[in-house]
């Protein structure tokens, strides 16, 4: 007859071996949850494709639902050449999953990308910044493998008044990206905070809607006009040759 330490290694190792194929099956499982959520907006993205084909070589929004919610972006960076393919809810490491269906068909000289607040978002305890940074990292060595000459520009994860107690992590991301940014060729950052704030540093509830996360369209208005200028002056650097 076995002991009773033989008997109980015998049991942790059967449950172990019984566990493995759910753990193994978990991260599938949570691609498909994922892809389901974002499919929808990838058929419209095909759909309006084969409306009205996009040029190649133009400019390319990706993110999350910030950019998402920027629906007349092309209008306001005219006569700019923009395309925005973001979609929301999406995290960083959504935007590395998908990037072969949003980057290289459109062949962009130049990306602006947001990405970033549901990672700082999810959770119970906040995710280390460092690792949302590194996927945005990640992100933008595939671009330059595609194109060396392709320019990006990071837009800052916005301090909202939903994540208050996040905000040091916000902090970290972006600060983490601007030092990237500002020590990497073809490489931009642009902080969108100080347009949601006011006098005293708090922020302009109005420019928020209920959810205290997503903004009515005079923010976008405030947007454009700390972007653009930007924006026309990188587009000019990528078609100097």
């Amino acid at each position: 007859m076995k002991s009773l330490p033989a008997c109980r290694a015998l049991r942790a190792a059967v449950l172990l071996m019984l566990a493995v194929p759910a753990f193994a099956a978990a991260p599938a499982d949570e691609a498909a949850k994922r892809w389901a959520q974002y499919e929808p907006s990838f058929k419209a993205f095909a759909e309006a494709d084969a409306k009205s084909p996009p040029q190649p070589g133009g400019i390319l929004f990706v993110g999350s639902s910030i950019f998402r919610q920027w629906t007349n972006v092309a209008e306001q960076m005219a006569p700019l050449p923009v395309l925005n393919r973001a979609f929301g809810g999406s995290r960083t490491g959504d935007q590395l999953a998908r990037f072969a269906q949003v980057v290289p068909p459109y062949a962009p000289k130049v990306i602006v990308y947001y990405c970033g607040s549901n990672d700082l978002k999810a959770g119970a305890q906040p995710e280390d910044p460092a690792a949302i940074f590194a996927r945005f990292r990640e992100f933008s060595e595939r671009v330059r493998a595609l194109n060396p000459e392709t320019r990006l520009i990071f837009a800052s994860a916005t301090r909202s008044p939903d994540r208050v107690n996040r905000w040091e992590q916000v902090d970290h991301y972006n600060a983490l990206a601007r030092a990237y940014c500002a020590a990497t060729p073809h490489r931009f950052f642009i902080d969108l905070n100080p347009q949601l704030v006011d006098a005293e540093g708090r922020p302009r509830l109005e420019l928020y809607k209920d959810d205290k996360l997503h903004f009515h369209p005079p923010a976008y208005d405030l947007f454009a006009a700390a972007l653009k200028p930007l924006l026309e002056r990188v587009w000019r650097e990528a078609n100097a040759r």
